[in-house]
């Protein structure tokens, strides 16, 4: 078997609490990455704050790590721009789902050939446990004293309404069965979801690794993962969750491969000359 070319030379500093679910994620993600065989040069990932989103600084590749909630611009626009590499969104489910709500949904609607792993912990954990936008109903943190009573946010059901093409979850406590959704997830062609259940040691005493193995279930073996109305049946099983690929679609053209940019000239931007004095008289013979 090949070496890792995406570990480190040397054991990095990782700052994540003994026991978190985030360890067993990078080992699934490294693994994927290994067996995919992705050129190190090739890969960008791309997160914004928190936990989760450390994940980019414990992989020996490019990575981009910006502003609460906006890593999906950014991962669009790198994609955008170099159409030929491989562009990982990561990040938690405050992250991606409370300040960055918005840019998930308009990365639905416009399709970019990205990877998106959300670290499903049902708290925040970088700024010390205050519920998230999948905290379940009557939680109680050291905010929500008297227990959540917001309904969660079910990323599933949003993404297959959203005619996201790749949406599944997976559970941090099967390594192997994570590696396997997120090879997959690179692979599709267009907007991928992962959506991954995870413990959270310091602050989330309610949904511990035992309530994620008592409350989900693998999809049956047969199941068809391209029946867009059974997939979001299935998403709004809670009690328990399904794990597993639920929604698949080849259907929708990614984003960059609709952009005027590649209508007749198909190399990545970053590898094109550009004349400034041209581009300035084509834009004022347009204005």
């Amino acid at each position: 078997m090949a070496t890792n070319a995406f570990d480190f030379e040397s054991k990095p500093d990782i700052s994540w609490c003994p026991g978190c679910g985030d360890f067993a994620i990078r080992r699934s993600l490294l693994a994927a990455l290994q067996e995919l065989g992705i050129p190190r040069g090739k890969l960008v990932m791309v997160s914004g704050i928190g936990q989760a989103a450390k994940m980019p600084q414990y992989v020996n590749s490019s990575f981009f790590n910006g502003l609460h909630g906006r890593a999906l611009p950014a991962a669009t626009a790198i994609k955008a721009v170099a159409p030929d590499l491989t562009v990982v969104a990561e990040g938690g489910d405050g992250d991606m789902y409370g300040e960055g709500g918005n840019h998930f949904l308009h990365a639905a609607r416009r399709n970019p050939d990205i990877a998106l792993f959300v670290h499903e912990n049902m708290v925040y954990g970088l700024t010390k446990g205050q519920a998230a936008p999948t905290s379940r109903v009557g939680m109680r943190t050291p905010v929500q004293v008297f227990g959540v009573t917001s309904e969660p946010l079910n990323p599933m059901a949003l993404a297959i309404a959203m005619n996201v093409g790749f949406v599944a979850r997976a559970f941090s406590g099967d390594i192997e069965g994570t590696t396997r959704i997120m090879k997959r997830a690179i692979l599709h062609r267009g907007f991928a979801l992962v959506d991954i259940f995870q413990p959270c040691v310091s602050f989330n005493k309610q949904n511990t690794l035992q309530w994620f193995k008592e409350n989900t279930y693998p999809l049956e073996e047969g199941y068809k993962a391209d029946d867009r109305a059974a997939a979001f049946a299935r998403a709004l099983e809670e009690k328990p969750f399904p794990l597993g690929v639920l929604y698949e679609s080849a259907e929708r053209q990614p984003f960059e491969e609709l952009l005027p940019a590649y209508r007749e000239d198909k190399r990545p931007l970053r590898e094109r000359a550009h004349d400034m004095a041209a581009l300035r008289a084509a834009v004022m013979a347009k204005a």
